[in-house]
């Protein structure tokens, strides 16, 4: 069977450098899907400015015209913080015969050290990496430089050749806050959406 993707993230909101990386994740892996995980309460991050439910339409009204990309809620239907370790179990339960694999940026894959049950994490699932703008991978912290050595010899983890989209959703927020729809930065369906429920206004 062909591989999944799980993109996971707040996407507060989602923009069109996730649809581009996403679209990379997919052609590079040969990927026969790429499922958006909109989060809940990620322990690791901030927690997102915009409630779940907007953050979910606005994901679904983005990927509406993709064919290969899906869209799940289960990382906002569960309570507490949300573990990407959990995640991977229950898409492990559901496809369990289906090679998987999660994209992250390169920034997280700095701190990936420092996710819930790391180690059993990544003999679970496979990993994609999305270079951000001056990232390198002789940034790694040391505690990783045993695993990821392997896992890039034995194809666990690879390194996408598209870079990710220098822009962020904090200055996307930034900007609709002060009254600008950044050209080409959104969607248009996920600007409609936003201009409907007047999100990101002071």
């Amino acid at each position: 069977m062909k591989p999944i993707g799980l993109f996971g993230g707040t996407f507060d909101p989602v923009h069109n450098g996730h649809l581009n990386i996403a679209q990379a994740f997919a052609d590079e892996i040969g990927l026969e899907t790429v499922i958006f995980l909109p989060a809940g309460e990620p322990y690791h991050k901030t927690a997102a400015q915009t409630a779940a439910a907007h953050r979910l339409a606005m994901v679904e009204a983005a990927v509406a015209d993709y064919p290969q990309f899906a869209v799940s809620d289960c990382d906002i239907v569960r309570q507490g913080a949300t573990y990407t370790f959990d995640t991977v179990q229950i898409f492990s339960q559901q496809f369990p015969n289906t090679p998987l694999w999660w994209l992250l940026g390169s920034d997280s894959l700095m701190k990936l050290h420092t996710w819930k049950r790391w180690e059993t994490l990544v003999r679970q699932i496979n990993i994609a990496v999305a270079m951000r703008e001056g990232d390198s991978l002789n940034k790694t912290p040391a505690v990783l430089h045993s695993w990821l050595g392997g896992a890039l010899q034995n194809g666990s983890v690879r390194i996408l050749n598209t870079p990710l989209y220098p822009v962020s959703s904090t200055q996307i927020r930034s900007e609709l806050q002060q009254g600008r729809f950044s050209d080409g930065l959104i969607p248009p369906q996920v600007e409609r959406y936003i201009r409907r429920h007047g999100l990101y206004q002071n």
